[in-house]
């Protein structure tokens, strides 16, 4: 009930401030474990991804959301989970693989903070590729174009799924899930060139 009504009040939200279009709806899997990509560059960007579609998406959230009074109860009910930002948070991923393992969505920024611009500087984390060797879960591309700016225009697409040919059982170095998660973020950037 909850979850039903706080969609509602995020589309009349969203629908008021924002003139958003939705291409490639129909990638997302209607049921089974799936781990969507995306990048990042505004604060509202869980909600424009899953506002209009029917599944609940679990995301990784920065660790001092939970602390703000309110906020953090309110992102929880809504399948948020907390992640320690700047090192590797084992207990963030073990909830990620639960999620995952369980058949749920989860979402994940592998650019692991917001940027404006699409910057080859920024530094990728391992992260995104590391749960897909671990779930073997299909990942799901999605891109947001737009600043997020109160009635501005927001363009989300979504990807078709594909799944990483990973060996579950091999030790990857960091480099080489950093690698991995790097060509993950090249398959969300190249739907921009695709719509």
């Amino acid at each position: 009930m909850f979850e039903k009504i706080v969609r509602l009040l995020v589309t009349l939200i969203i629908t008021l401030l924002y003139r958003v279009e939705i291409k490639g709806k129909e990638n997302v899997p209607e049921k089974g474990s799936a781990l969507l990509c995306a990048n990042h560059v505004g604060e509202l960007d869980m909600f424009f991804f899953g506002y209009k579609i029917k599944r609940l998406v679990h995301y990784m959230a920065k660790e001092e959301l939970f602390k703000v009074p309110l906020m953090g109860s309110f992102i929880k009910r809504l399948g948020a989970f907390p992640v320690k930002r700047g090192k590797g948070d084992v207990q963030a991923i073990k909830t990620s693989l639960r999620l995952l393992n369980e058949g749920h969505i989860v979402g994940i920024f592998p650019e692991g903070t917001r940027l404006k611009n699409r910057s080859s500087n920024a530094r990728i984390k391992p992260g995104a590729a590391l749960l897909a060797q671990k779930s073997g879960a299909p990942i799901l591309p999605v891109l947001i174009k737009g600043n997020g700016k109160p009635f501005s225009n927001i363009k989300i697409i979504f990807g078709k799924p594909f799944i990483l040919d990973l060996d579950k059982d091999k030790k990857y170095t960091s480099n080489e899930l950093v690698e991995i998660s790097e060509d993950i973020m090249k398959k969300v950037y190249a739907l921009m060139e695709e719509n």
